[in-house]
C-alpha cells in the first residue's frame, strides 16, 4: 500500500448535509501536489464522524448549510480528536454568523469545549503565513457578490490547545469558492485555492 504524508478527511455526519461542495477536495490535493513536495493520496476518503477511523487522520473537514446535532458518538470521537491533537477545518456553507449551521453547530462546540474556547484568530497568525503569505483570511466571491448575511468576514475564529489551532472555524463559505474543476485554475489570475494550502501545511504542524 502506498504510504502517503496526507490524505484528505472528510467528516460524515447524521444530521444535516455533510456531502456539499464535491469538487473542492480534488482541487486542494491538486494545489498541494503543485505547490509542495508532500505525498497526497489523490482520493478524498469519507468517514463517519462516529467511526474510530477517524481519529487516524492528518485533517478532517467537516462542512453544511443545515442543523448539526452530534449524537453522543460523534460528539465523543470530535472532542477526543481535538483534545488528542487533531485538525478540523469546518465550514459554514451558509456563509452567515446567524445562519442555522452556524449556530447549532457553535453550540456543539460549545457543549464540548466550553462556551468561550471558540475565538477570533488575529489576522497575523501562524496560519496565514505557513506556507503562503496573507493579511488575513482571503475574500471569497459569495461575500463579495452580497449572499449570507451580506458581510465580508474578515476573520476566522479557532479552538486552540497548547498554542495550536485544533478546530479552525470559518463563516466565508471556502468550500463553495473552491469547488470547481482543478483544470479551470489557469482562468484565474491568482489561484484561490492558495490558502487551503495554508490551512494544512499548518494542520501538519508548519
Amino acid at each position: 500500500m502506498a504510504t502517503y504524508d496526507f490524505y484528505f478527511t472528510r467528516l460524515m455526519y447524521d444530521s444535516g448535509d455533510w456531502d456539499v461542495d464535491i469538487r473542492m477536495p480534488s482541487n486542494v490535493l491538486n494545489s498541494l501536489v503543485e505547490y509542495t513536495t508532500l505525498r497526497v493520496d489523490p482520493v478524498e476518503r469519507v468517514v463517519a464522524l462516529s467511526d474510530p477511523k477517524m481519529l487516524e487522520a492528518p485533517f478532517c473537514y467537516l462542512a453544511g448549510h443545515k442543523l448539526v446535532q452530534f449524537t453522543p458518538a460523534e460528539r465523543r470521537n470530535f472532542e477526543r480528536y481535538v483534545r488528542g491533537g487533531g485538525f478540523v477545518f469546518v465550514d459554514d456553507c451558509n456563509h452567515d454568523v446567524d445562519g442555522l449551521f452556524a449556530k447549532s453547530f457553535e453550540a456543539e462546540l460549545a457543549k464540548m469545549f466550553g462556551p468561550k474556547a471558540l475565538h477570533k484568530i488575529p489576522n497575523n497568525h501562524r496560519i496565514y503565513s505557513s506556507f503562503f503569505e496573507f493579511d488575513g483570511p482571503p475574500n471569497t466571491g459569495v461575500e463579495l457578490n452580497g449572499w449570507g448575511d451580506d458581510l465580508v468576514h474578515d476573520y476566522l475564529k479557532a479552538i486552540e490547545f497548547n498554542g495550536r489551532v485544533r478546530v479552525l472555524y470559518s463563516n466565508k463559505d471556502y468550500g463553495c469558492e473552491w469547488d470547481y474543476d482543478f483544470r479551470n485554475k489557469r482562468w484565474l489570475a491568482v489561484d484561490n485555492t492558495r490558502f487551503a494550502v495554508n490551512i494544512i501545511q499548518y494542520a501538519l504542524g508548519a
